[in-house]
């Protein structure tokens, strides 16, 4: 559905298959991400940091046309797909215009593969900049997603499943993960492509002799999630984790 998200000092065009709306906890706010107000501040925090995307098929990016570009227009797939600018309402405040500054910008976080006739989605683009790891943030912006996805409405879209994939490698997010209640469910071997100039996070294992895509590695995939039936006894876990001073 085509949906105009009016926030307090501009309108945001979205094309996301469930309503959208702004996300609050205590500590954090998610706001749809909107182009003109968060990817100069995004792009400002992390071009500094290309280790955010070491184990990403993509990035880093030259300059913040290139990451709209590359990010924004070709991996938020319409219908599909919806990123959020992450606030840390704990930093300097909002500037004069009520708009994020970089003291507060976190990083980004959203929902991707959703899918109405499934009730499923999956939590992605999980990207918290380095001021703003190992505190509350990340737990708090998972946490959020979570809630709003898996609660039965009219609080939440009362959907029956979240996955997150990982490159198998990337520890930390599967960890991430598993501490927010996500179950491991599989190794998916040869889930997609990447660079070969990113072979130190590939599966290690070379390809065919006449492969169609000799310029690439593989990567074998994390599968986890987190289902209805398990937030009913992990909810309150999240929301205790999301309290926590850090």
């Amino acid at each position: 559905m085509s949906l105009e998200i009016t926030t307090s000092n501009a309108a945001y065009n979205v094309n996301f298959c469930f309503p959208v709306r702004e996300l609050e906890s205590d500590r954090i706010k998610l706001v749809p991400f909107i182009h003109d107000l968060h990817a100069d501040l995004y792009f400002q925090g992390s071009a500094a940091h290309p280790e955010l995307y070491d184990f990403m098929p993509f990035g880093p990016y030259s300059d913040v046309s290139d990451f709209v570009e590359q990010l924004i227009h070709g991996r938020i797939g319409p219908d599909t797909a919806v990123l959020y600018a992450i606030i840390d309402k704990t930093r300097t405040s909002l500037d004069s215009s009520s708009n994020p500054t970089s003291a507060n910008l976190a990083g980004i976080i959203g929902y991707l593969n959703t899918s109405p006739v499934h009730l499923s989605t999956e939590l992605g683009f999980v990207f918290i900049l380095p001021p703003f790891q190992r505190t509350h943030v990340t737990t708090n912006a998972i946490g959020l997603l979570l809630q709003y996805a898996l609660d039965l409405p009219p609080h939440g879209l009362g959907l029956r499943r979240v996955q997150w994939q990982a490159n198998r490698l990337n520890t930390k997010s599967i960890s991430a993960a598993q501490k927010m209640g996500f179950k491991l469910e599989a190794i998916l071997r040869w889930e997609r492509s990447i660079p070969a100039s990113k072979a130190i996070v590939s599966n290690g294992r070379g390809v065919r002799v006449s492969d169609p895509r000799p310029d690439t590695v593989g990567r074998d995939t994390a599968m986890l999630a987190l289902c209805w039936d398990d937030w009913e006894s992990e909810r309150a876990r999240v929301l205790q984790a999301m309290d926590r001073r850090s």
